[in-house]
């Protein structure tokens, strides 16, 4: 049974989702809280609380912030969960908490690539119309589509939870990291010539957009959200963790 922490303790609410989340809540002692919206498996190896589910809006999330005693808000969420971020942000301003964030540099073009942006899913339907076999890299989105396949088009969807899919999409449930052989294989197997992706950054993911280079695919690429400012950014989740210690090593050595 995990203690609960003792009475004024300031605590850290890492908000959470992301392999860097993950290897931050890592670090974090049982007193403080990683907050995960609900998709995908729960980590159950970590010391620290785990909350899983909304807030209940901004005011739902400044609530809980001053009746947790929360001192700190870390933002690890994924460069595309941009309600979050803006809810944290003002959510932090209204109880006067700090808000930290790490904001992961967005992948770069390289020779040989062939990205096309999109603004939205419009734009993406626009962008592969003349393609057969795309494979789907957004998460959930497209699985609201599957009922608008036309019938030129087969698709491949990867996404973090299981799917029955239907006659023109097959449904591919799996996490990262992703390696060039496991993605070679995939493009093969589905016979893939358009990757429609988010623009995660990291590596975790990164294989795909060298399988594309490598093949001479286009790759449809949605454009990131504008996120909010925080008080502190870090573009990875080793120089977010370094941080955080050292603010817990001043926070502990204030409180005894």
């Amino acid at each position: 049974m995990r203690e609960e922490p003792p009475e004024n303790m300031k605590r850290v609410l890492l908000l959470g989702g992301t392999g860097d989340a993950l290897a931050i809540a890592r670090a974090l002692s049982a007193a403080h809280v990683y907050s995960l919206a609900g998709l995908g498996r729960v980590p159950g190896d970590l010391a620290c609380a785990v909350r899983v589910g909304g807030f209940g809006g901004i005011d739902g999330l400044a609530r809980y912030l001053r009746t947790e005693n929360i001192a700190l808000v870390v933002d690890a969420t994924h460069p595309y969960a941009a309600q979050m971020s803006r809810h944290a942000r003002d959510a932090c301003a209204f109880a006067g908490v700090p808000l930290w964030a790490v904001r992961r540099p967005a992948w770069q073009p390289q020779p040989g690539d062939d990205w096309r942006d999109a603004a939205d899913w419009r734009e993406i339907v626009a962008r592969i119309a003349l393609f057969r076999r795309p494979l789907f890299t957004l998460g959930r989105e497209a699985l609201a589509h599957l009922h608008e396949i036309p019938a030129s088009q087969h698709w491949t969807i990867r996404c973090l939870e299981a799917h029955s899919g239907n006659a023109r999409a097959k449904i591919v449930d799996a996490r990262g990291p992703f390696d060039l052989e496991g993605e070679r294989a995939l493009f093969d197997a589905a016979g893939i010539d358009v990757v429609v992706s988010k623009n995660s950054g990291g590596r975790a993911t990164e294989a795909k957009l060298v399988v594309a280079r490598e093949r001479g695919l286009p790759v449809v690429m949605l454009v990131r959200p504008s996120l909010p400012h925080a008080d502190k950014t870090f573009d990875d989740a080793t120089s977010a963790r370094d941080a955080l210690a050292r603010w817990l090593d001043r926070i502990h050595s204030s409180e005894t």
